[in-house]
């Protein structure tokens, strides 16, 4: 069977759009699978922090829960260490406080997300520098609720032992000048 120069033009035309929307629709599934930035309007100044999903899914979910339902919106960063790591997330404010879930009553807390083999593998989960993202937690290691620290410098002594899950991208300076009492009047995710 031979195409004539137009029904050639035409199939071309229709090949095109076909390779176009292909592209169109990987690329929205490529920026739907992507790690997710969380915008923190603090007192001082606002930071971005992508989230690490697709490494830590766990502890990640956890946080962008809690960011979904406006839990960090008003609380304040209870611990500040000069050189070292500022805190926030705790609606007591004391460091001692954590999550209420509505339906149990009950704190919420997840399981450690993190070990030195998986440390090993992924240099983004490492406490490499400042601005490091990672969850608090008592000394028992499933006990993170909704409370996070940002590293002030690199604090590798923590690797393994806490989970990181996600990294400042804009805003470092913010995050340098936080100090206890300093608050995070909004927090959202970027869309």
């Amino acid at each position: 069977m031979r195409l004539t120069r137009k029904a050639s033009a035409l199939l071309f035309s229709l090949v095109l759009c076909m390779v176009a929307s292909l592209g169109c629709a990987l690329s929205s599934m490529a920026a739907k699978s992507a790690d997710p930035i969380v915008v923190m309007e603090t007192t001082k100044g606002k930071i971005k922090v992508e989230i690490f999903k697709s490494e830590v899914p766990k502890t990640s979910a956890n946080f962008l829960d809690l960011v979904g339902r406006n839990f960090y919106n008003g609380l304040g960063f209870h611990r500040y260490e000069p050189g070292f790591c500022i805190q926030g997330g705790d609606p007591q404010g004391t460091g001692g406080g954590g999550f209420i879930d509505p339906k149990t009553q009950k704190e919420r807390t997840i399981d450690l997300e993190t070990s030195p083999a998986m440390v090993a593998e992924n240099p983004k989960l490492k406490h490499s520098s400042a601005g490091v993202i990672a969850m608090a937690r008592t000394s028992v290691p499933n006990s993170a609720s909704s409370q996070f620290y940002f590293t002030l410098a690199p604090a590798n002594f923590l690797d393994g032992n806490y989970a990181v899950f996600g990294k400042v991208k804009e805003g470092l300076d913010v995050v340098m000048a936080l100090r206890k009492g300093d608050k995070m009047t909004k927090v959202y995710v970027q869309q």
